[in-house]
């Protein structure tokens, strides 16, 4: 493992290392890996989790965007054959290319918290991989598993456990890391449901809706669907929809589960197109 002396973490990577060996093997015990399984982690820094899964898996590909780190972690692991070296930003990064059997392969990180979002749904984009165990801010775990009505439950939520099981392992406090974060931190487990529950389309839909429905979460859905400008359905449109669907759509979004939230986006949004961003994903704010 690459000596800490050697790397100062870096505030501009959201760098914070796990010193605690305990929670070390407690997460990569989660992961529940074995020999015949190929891994993929996240932001190894140091090596924290590597070194408990090298030689363990039979396959280990870890992508780390530190040039400095990725240059300790190759020397460390040059004669370990089951550790591939991936040095660039994930979220820039192919991950079927990079795995051999992407769809079986199970993913753990503990990655820079102010990117949290991008690097989840990246790693949801389809197709998916077996299950993602990620270290995060506590917050960002609440609104993850966040059921309907609760406080942090919004966009996020939504297009996590529309394609994915989402469960909140265990609390990680500051000091078990270096530095010392300002925030406490979880450990998720994300499984992705296969075969997937929603086609490409519908999925697209319903994170069109989810984004215009959050963004203005105190209003009643029924203004939402006619007033935001990505929507502008008509009176009688939502009209109908409440009435086939035997909706209220007088509630607030935060009360509407996920499945609701896609029976409105089946049938408001269908043939309707949607805004992409560059990732080939619909954009999503909270």
């Amino acid at each position: 493992m690459a000596p800490e002396s050697r790397h100062r973490a870096k505030r501009s990577l959201g760098q914070n290392f796990l010193v605690d060996a305990n929670l070390q093997r407690k997460i990569v015990a989660a992961v529940g890996a074995g020999p015949g399984d190929e891994v993929l982690e996240v932001g190894p820094g140091r090596g924290a989790l590597t070194g408990h899964l090298a030689g363990r898996v039979r396959r280990l590909v870890v992508v780390e965007l530190d040039r400095a780190l990725a240059g300790d972690l190759r020397e460390e692991y040059r004669d370990e054959p089951s550790v591939s070296v991936v040095e660039g930003d994930v979220l820039r990064t192919e991950l079927e290319t990079v795995t051999e059997d992407w769809p079986r392969t199970r993913v753990v990180g503990n990655i820079p918290y102010n990117i949290t979002t991008p690097i989840l749904f990246h790693l949801l984009k389809r197709p998916r991989p077996a299950d993602i165990v990620l270290m995060v801010q506590r917050e960002v775990a609440d609104r993850i598993v966040a059921a309907p009505g609760g406080a942090g439950y919004g966009a996020l939520s939504v297009g996590v456990q529309s394609v994915a099981r989402a469960e909140l392992l265990f609390p990680v406090p500051p000091k078990a890391f270096r530095p010392v974060p300002r925030v406490a931190s979880a450990v998720v487990r994300v499984t992705p449901v296969a075969p997937p529950p929603l086609d490409a389309s519908d999925e697209e839909r319903l994170r069109r809706l989810t984004r215009a429905a959050f963004q203005w979460r105190r209003k009643q859905m029924q203004k939402i669907l006619r007033d935001h400008p990505d929507l502008s359905l008509s009176r009688e449109a939502v009209t109908s929809a409440e009435e086939v669907l035997g909706m209220d759509l007088r509630r607030r979004p935060e009360t509407l589960s996920p499945p609701m939230l896609l029976s409105l986006a089946r049938h408001l949004l269908r043939g309707r197109g949607g805004s992409r961003n560059p990732s080939g994903e619909v954009g999503l704010t909270d």
